[in-house]
């Protein structure tokens, strides 16, 4: 077994275990995954703040929270030009700061993402012999009439990828400042 190999057994096995979505049939779902090179802590500490999506999330220009930050609370999140939104309310539906999940669910906006809910797990890996981290996100969302799921899967994987490179590249010049010291193996 090759070291790709053991990725994807790992990966699957995160999705199976902590991304359960049960979809309607007018409903689609994913899973994306995304490797970083910075520690597990240190990914974890940007991908929590649901009061500060906009310190990694490229297409946030603010956030507002309404209530203390915790689960149930609700979020007025600002979304930059150029996508067809200007405006999301999300709810705080899940935060597990010991096994590192957060789940976020939106219920309101001027956007077509409908009964969209999200989780996103965080999990430590070596990576060249360094701390790492694997960012696995998962949605479902109802497909918009006159969309099909493809269409619409493709759509919201996009958001997502940016995203999560985004998150990489936050965390890996944050890792590089911190400068993190290899593993002993």
């Amino acid at each position: 077994m090759d070291l790709g190999d053991s990725y994807r057994a790992m990966e699957v096995q995160y999705i199976r275990r902590h991304h359960k979505h049960q979809p309607r049939e007018n409903q689609c779902t994913s899973a994306l995954v995304k490797h970083i090179k910075a520690p597990v802590q240190l990914v974890w500490s940007l991908v929590r703040r649901f009061d500060q999506p906009q310190k990694y999330k490229p297409f946030v220009s603010r956030c507002i929270m309404k209530g203390d930050p915790g689960i149930g609370s609700v979020r007025e999140v600002n979304v930059k030009s150029g996508l067809p939104a200007t405006i999301s309310t999300e709810r705080l539906e899940l935060l597990d700061d010991e096994q590192h999940i957060l789940g976020i669910k939106i219920v309101g906006g001027d956007h077509r993402l409908r009964n969209y809910s999200s989780i996103v797990t965080v999990h430590p890996e070596v990576i060249e012999g360094r701390p790492g981290t694997l960012v696995v996100e998962s949605f479902v969302v109802d497909v918009p009439e006159g969309n099909t799921k493809d269409e619409t899967c493709f759509f919201v994987e996009a958001l997502i990828r940016c995203n999560l490179k985004s998150l990489a590249d936050v965390s890996e010049r944050m890792a590089i400042q911190d400068q993190t010291e290899p593993i002993n193996q």
